[in-house]
């Protein structure tokens, strides 16, 4: 999957799906750490990145678009199963791989998971000192949306059993 001989070993086999957030943020963490030079994590970013499914056209609408980003990302909810799985994509390659990071945390949980999910991983591995302040708030921007289709479907949630 990696085209760097020097990130296969990070790439694993886990589905996230099973996991907690905090376990898939501690293994953000873990697989960052092995890196001390920013360049190599630029390029693992970029790697997971391409790891990306691409978005299927149809969904490249303005109401997925995320507001506050320079790069135009998309971001799609599916809200199934009491759960909200997210899609997404840029076209910027760096922040593909931000969208990849943020995915992988908030996919399949439930919308009162990712209202009380405190997005650490951000700040400990260092992306918030070290990305462009443009995008270090594009990727706030990110998270802020999906705490708001968590609201959302939160509410939905409660009409129905409510």
């Amino acid at each position: 999957m990696f085209k760097f001989e020097k990130f296969r070993h990070l790439h694993r086999n886990v589905i996230t799906a099973w996991m907690s957030i905090k376990e898939v943020q501690e293994q953000i963490v873990e697989e960052f750490s092995v890196f001390e030079d920013w360049l190599d994590k630029y390029s693992y970013l970029i790697e997971l990145g391409n790891g990306l499914s691409p978005l299927d056209p149809s969904l490249k609408k303005d109401e997925y678009l995320i507001k506050g980003c320079q790069s135009r990302v998309w971001l799609v909810p599916e809200f199934r199963d009491g759960k909200i799985f997210f899609t997404g994509e840029s076209d910027a390659v760096i922040v593909k791989g931000l969208v990849a990071l943020v995915l992988k945390v908030a996919s399949g949980n439930t919308p009162q998971e990712l209202m009380e999910t405190n997005f650490h991983f951000i700040d400990d591995i260092g992306l918030r000192q070290h990305l462009s302040p443009i995008r270090s708030n594009g990727l706030l921007s990110m998270i802020k949306q999906i705490r708001l289709y968590a609201v959302a479907y939160n509410k939905v949630e409660e009409s129905r059993n409510g």
